[in-house]
């Protein structure tokens, strides 16, 4: 009996040993190695991909943002529901795909609503915009819902209306585009991409240099 309880309470050590290393080894050891690797290492994308103006932070290079005015780049629409089906105010409780088919009446009109707004909006005096010429990104939201960029083409249509707006050149406004379009990853990843937030920060830029 007595040697049986020895033992038992040798097993029993012998696991609350196991368990107290394990628990030191990967609940402070490995979280901490793994921490400091990536802040040494990576800082910027282990923080959330952040991006300061003026020293502080005004959102992260992978999460899309809510519309500013039309002085401004406008993003993706956001995904949702009815009304907000296509809307570009980026709540992050709504993040994901609406889920709705492609034929699907609720999306379908309101693919539309957002298209005559895009056509409205970017219609400068003797620049009409035409329905043609609006990509389907300017008009659907990405499979987030919260797609930090949109693509050259849909940048380029609102050019016109931010040189306007803001009292610029077209061609200073298309420059900016073009210096802050991606290219495809590794070359043939994904498509070329403009990333709003930063387009908008060179604007603000561009501006107060003037």
């Amino acid at each position: 009996m007595n040697n049986s309880l020895a033992h038992t309470t040798r097993l029993l050590g012998a696991a609350l040993r196991a368990l107290l290393a394990l628990t030191v080894l990967t609940g402070v050891v490995y979280p901490l190695a793994v921490t400091g690797v990536a802040q040494a290492f990576f800082a910027g994308r282990a923080n959330g991909s952040e991006i300061t103006s003026h020293g502080r932070v005004v959102g992260s290079a992978l999460i899309g943002q809510r519309d500013h005015g039309l002085r401004y780049f406008q993003p993706r629409p956001a995904a949702g529901l009815g009304e907000n089906t296509a809307n570009t105010r980026y709540r992050l409780i709504l993040s994901g795909a609406t889920n709705l088919a492609a034929d699907n009446e609720k999306l379908v009109k309101a693919v539309e609503r957002a298209k005559a707004r895009v056509i409205e909006d970017n219609s400068v005096p003797g620049h009409p915009v035409r329905p043609s010429q609006v990509p389907a990104d300017a008009v659907t939201s990405s499979g987030s819902g919260l797609d930090p960029a949109i693509s050259p083409r849909y940048a380029d249509l609102q050019v016109r209306r931010v040189a306007a707006r803001n009292g610029l050149p077209v061609s200073a406004v298309r420059e900016l585009v073009a210096a802050h379009t991606e290219g495809r990853t590794l070359g043939f990843i994904g498509e070329p991409r403009v990333n709003v937030l930063e387009l908008n920060l060179a604007l603000e830029n561009l501006m107060a240099r003037r």
